[in-house]
């Protein structure tokens, strides 16, 4: 018997093992990194081919201690979701619900209230400039919602929906709120959000010396941002690396 079928066999709600691993990992490495938040923040992922199936957290749970098999399986069309007794927390099931609901090529939804996003989030400029290699991955690929009205519930949630529709942006700067990231894959998703966070600290960082910035021009950024892209399995391979950490500290991850 593999590692895969004996942990099937000795914890139930295995379904969709390898999504619900990779999550796992992401939601220990948001926590190590401190870009979660309480017991608050989100990531989802699409386990259906029309996408409207999707694995989400539970409801008031630690990112710290999150397992494969904690993660929760929900239909964006049923509307009885939040009468389940394990219904996920009523923000997550409104936005994630959406995002699954209308945008079928984002597979994996990460919501994060982290410190340099959130702070970038609060300007009355939330751009964030190409200054280096990092923020030039961002390069025209971000969204910015200007209009935030309350908690992330179906009104909020549509209107930052809509701001995702371009296939080409994958980040969402939610005004005064924090930062969304979707994406075709976990890895992908979740390199997109540690760079983001990066990217935003770097920019803070910048802004702090009060000295201009040296602003790459736009045809070099969009060059970089293309290599980003083309990078061979570069977001594979830093997931299954934090995996690999994860597995020698004998933690219980993919439980």
């Amino acid at each position: 018997m593999d590692g895969q079928t004996q942990t099937q066999a000795l914890r139930p709600n295995m379904d969709h093992w390898e999504g619900r691993r990779d999550m796992a990992a992401a939601f220990r490495w948001t926590a190590r990194m401190g870009m979660h938040e309480s017991v608050a923040n989100h990531f989802s992922l699409s386990v259906s081919e029309d996408g409207r199936r999707f694995l989400i957290n539970p409801n008031m749970r630690h990112f710290q201690r999150i397992r494969a098999s904690d993660l929760i399986l929900v239909d964006a069309d049923d509307p009885t979701t939040l009468d389940r007794p394990d219904a996920p927390d009523p923000t997550a099931w409104g936005l994630h619900g959406a995002i699954h609901r209308h945008l079928p090529d984002a597979r994996c939804a990460m919501h994060v209230h982290s410190i340099h996003a959130t702070v970038l989030a609060s300007l009355a400029d939330s751009r964030l400039p190409a200054i280096d290699q990092n923020t030039a991955m961002f390069f025209d690929r971000v969204a910015i919602d200007e209009h935030y009205g309350g908690m992330a519930f179906e009104e909020e949630a549509g209107r930052c929906v809509g701001l995702l529709s371009d296939p080409k942006v994958g980040t969402l700067i939610m005004g005064n709120h924090g930062v969304l990231i979707v994406g075709a894959t976990v890895a992908e998703t979740f390199n997109r959000l540690y760079y983001f966070e990066r990217a935003a600290e770097t920019y803070v960082r910048a802004l702090q010396t009060g000295q201009e910035l040296r602003v790459l021009p736009d045809a070099v950024a969009e060059k970089v941002a293309r290599e980003w892209e083309a990078y061979p399995m570069f977001a594979e391979a830093h997931l299954a690396e934090l995996r690999a950490i994860l597995e020698a500290e004998g933690s219980d991850y993919a439980g």
